[in-house]
């Protein structure tokens, strides 16, 4: 997953919406705010009866024992994969024996990569066994391995000061940890520049809040025009090591060996369900997370909860016997990692209705408990937004913060749709995050109660209500 920067949301709302001035200047609307605002808080028994179901009641942990029954039989689910596949019929099946509506798949081509046998092991000035994850899309090294002095550097500033030293070697990048977004173009980025100065490969220092010595992959990309080089990331550990022994003037040799394959484009889908609506069913709010993950770990966290939770969002409505005015559509989305392929081909085929698009929701920074919702959209639509959170103050949640977005959402929110995150605790989530410590180990029931719960009133609320967000 991708995101970014957050900022915090100023808590004075337009004054031409708290003085009872129409919420629209040349809209068809002449509802003031204060009648908007009392629309919303008559949903405040729902709200509450949505939380108990989902925090109190026989729904309680039920997203998170339904998440560990997946993962625990399919395992991680990367792009192109049989276990992916296997994933998406199971969901198919579920969605179905639930009795949610239009349950379907959407075919779609994803890339397929797969990482082989891998290994670093450096040889001078000691001989020392690198735990190491090959980068997404990353090309394989010959059977026996590139085998190169290391040039250690800690920005794409210092590579370019030093690129005559580059030419052959192997760059190691130990570049500090800022944020998830400043931090990881490394990643994505590294192989690249590293071979436009002659390096024969390019090993990058995990983009991680915390390790205890555990490498995190993730996707990188080539550039036509610039040679491929093998890519992959070490730990923290291991890159302030290497740092340190460079600072002191060693000679670094490294030995790597990965046997990284990019197969033809696979067969696969988004899988769609929906509770449809009872007056405007061409209406849409769409609640989604991504059902692919990285191969190491389970992909409980990334992103089997966010996937869970809207799963979980839609069944605790239909449990209510509720049935909102627009469609309530879920995708469990294809892909994502590879940056949003499956995403972008629904946006291609959907895209003519984009006007029926009331609100697009994505769950993929964690389901730990909740710090609030970020959004993105109309100033008009954030302080409805606001109003619609003040009916989780039942459990507290209540804050909206700014960037709502996700990678599979954000087509969408850049064509002007508005669109809601999950806003986690990014510290923890970016400890795990596309490691093998990405398991149900980490995953609280009790947390991914309150996060379905809130899922659900934020979702069920918009659908409901009689207009759709106000856009720019």
């Amino acid at each position: 997953m991708k995101f970014l920067l957050l900022t915090f949301v100023g808590v004075v709302h337009l004054l031409s919406l708290s003085s009872g001035k129409t919420i629209y200047k040349n809209d068809i609307s002449q509802r003031t705010f204060q009648e908007i605002k009392e629309e919303i808080a008559s949903y405040g028994d729902v709200a509450k009866a949505i939380i108990n179901l989902a925090v109190y009641g026989k729904a309680q942990n039920r997203s998170y024992e339904r998440l560990a029954l997946l993962v625990d039989t399919v395992g991680p689910r990367p792009s192109g994969s049989k276990s992916l596949e296997k994933a998406i019929q199971i969901m198919y099946q579920n969605l179905q024996e639930d009795g949610l509506e239009n349950v379907h798949l959407e075919p779609v081509k994803i890339p397929h990569w797969e990482r082989g046998e891998e290994s670093a092991v450096m040889l001078e000035p000691r001989i020392h066994k690198m735990a190491i994850l090959g980068l997404g899309s990353s090309v394989g090294t010959p059977p026996e391995g590139i085998t190169a002095e290391v040039l250690v550097v800690t920005s794409f500033e210092e590579l370019q000061r030093r690129a005559p030293e580059a030419r052959g070697k192997i760059v190691v990048y130990n570049q500090p940890y800022v944020n998830y977004s400043k931090t990881v173009q490394y990643r994505v980025q590294g192989s690249v520049e590293a071979a436009k100065v002659g390096a024969v490969a390019s090993l990058i220092r995990s983009v991680a809040s915390f390790s205890i010595y555990s490498p995190h992959t993730g996707i990188q990309e080539y550039q036509d025009g610039v040679p491929k080089i093998p890519t992959a990331c070490i730990t923290v550990e291991d890159a302030e090591m290497m740092s340190r022994m460079a600072s002191r003037g060693n000679r670094i040799v490294i030995q790597l060996k990965m046997g990284a394959k990019n197969y033809p484009d696979a067969d696969s889908f988004n899988t769609v369900a929906e509770i449809i609506g009872s007056k405007y069913p061409e209406q849409v709010v769409l609640v989604s997370g991504h059902l692919d993950s990285w191969d190491v770990g389970q992909g409980a966290m990334d992103d089997g909860g966010g996937a869970f939770i809207s799963w979980e969002a839609l069944s605790l409505i239909k449990d209510l016997g509720l049935r909102p005015k627009r469609t309530l559509r879920l995708v469990l989305w294809t892909a994502e990692e590879q940056g949003g392929i499956g995403a972008f081909q629904y946006y291609q085929l959907h895209k003519a209705n984009i006007s029926n698009y009331s609100l697009v929701m994505e769950s993929d920074l964690g389901t730990f408990l909740p710090s609030g919702l970020q959004f993105t959209g109309s100033e008009k639509a954030r302080t409805i937004v606001e109003e619609v959170m003040s009916l989780l103050q039942p459990v507290n949640i209540t804050q909206v913060f700014r960037a709502g977005e996700g990678t599979d959402i954000n087509f969408w929110i850049q064509a002007g749709v508005p669109g809601a995150s999950l806003l986690d605790d990014l510290h923890k989530y970016f400890s795990f995050h596309h490691s093998r410590g990405d398991t149900m180990t980490i995953m609280d029931p009790k947390q991914m109660n309150v996060a379905a719960a809130v899922w659900a009133v934020v979702s069920y609320v918009i659908a409901d209500m009689e207009e759709m967000l106000p856009r720019s």
